[in-house]
């Protein structure tokens, strides 16, 4: 199987963020969530997003995904600038580019394992079939669940579901919010390394937020936000290390 650990090094941009703002309100209301981001995401790595509660990380990933536009600046997916797509044209891209995981792992509780995954297939107006369905459970240790609704499977398991079905449209990035966020730690670290194998085996894109410097180290660099501004980043990050750089942001007046 093919390791891509050397083309991390030099990979080229798949995603590009340039001058991004993002407003919410007007007037005295107004607040200013992104102040002028300009970052690049390079392909086939993997970046975690961090920094205090209220600075920025989720707004960020939702606007890189097209999930909200942002107030000003760039934002392009490949050569695609989602500026130039109206509605439709975001819910095209997201739907055949775009995989997302999310803390709450958004799984509809009356479809089984293999449905759920199958959804967005669906979706996107294609015939899902069965068996490459299985087989998008088995690469994620699930081949034995395939039938089993989401009340019957633990934490993990469930957002291992929503890992799979992530990846059933092959997209060119994940982006994950908080994947670990409800999961015990030992649950949490599988998750990870699955996470990391798609990485590592398969090239893929992952763009992950986490306030957890553990699950920061299974990326190659951790990205650090502070009051809506790029605030720095670590390569290949250990724990204690951005640990350590989270403390003196949360101590920043």
């Amino acid at each position: 199987m093919t390791n891509f650990a050397d083309e991390r090094r030099t990979a080229a941009p798949l995603i590009r963020l340039h001058a991004v703002r993002k407003v919410f309100g007007a007037g005295r209301a107004a607040v200013t969530a992104l102040d002028g981001v300009t970052l690049d995401f390079g392909a086939g790595t993997c970046t975690a997003v961090m920094g205090p509660s209220g600075s920025g990380k989720s707004t960020l990933l939702q606007c890189a995904a097209g999930l909200d536009r942002p107030s000003e600046g760039e934002i392009a997916i490949g050569q695609v600038r989602l500026d130039d797509l109206d509605e439709n044209g975001l819910t095209r891209l997201r739907r055949e580019r775009i995989g997302f995981v999310f803390q709450s792992f958004n799984l509809l509780p009356s479809l089984t394992a293999e449905r759920n995954v199958a959804l967005p297939l669906r979706l996107a107006g294609r015939r899902p079939e069965r068996g490459r369905i299985r087989e998008a459970l088995a690469a994620v240790g699930l081949a034995d669940r395939i039938r089993h609704r989401p009340s019957e499977l633990s934490g993990g398991q469930r957002q291992r579901v929503a890992i799979a079905r992530a990846l059933i449209t092959e997209p060119e990035v994940v982006f994950a919010d908080e994947p670990t966020g409800a999961l015990d730690s030992r649950t949490g670290q599988e998750v990870l390394t699955l996470l990391r194998s798609l990485v590592d085996d398969r090239g893929q894109t992952v763009v992950m937020v986490t306030h957890d410097p553990v699950a920061a180290s299974y990326a190659d660099r951790v990205v650090f936000l502070s009051d809506g501004r790029v605030a720095g980043e670590e390569r290949d990050p250990a724990p204690r290390r951005v640990a350590e750089r989270m403390t003196k942001l949360e101590e920043r007046p």
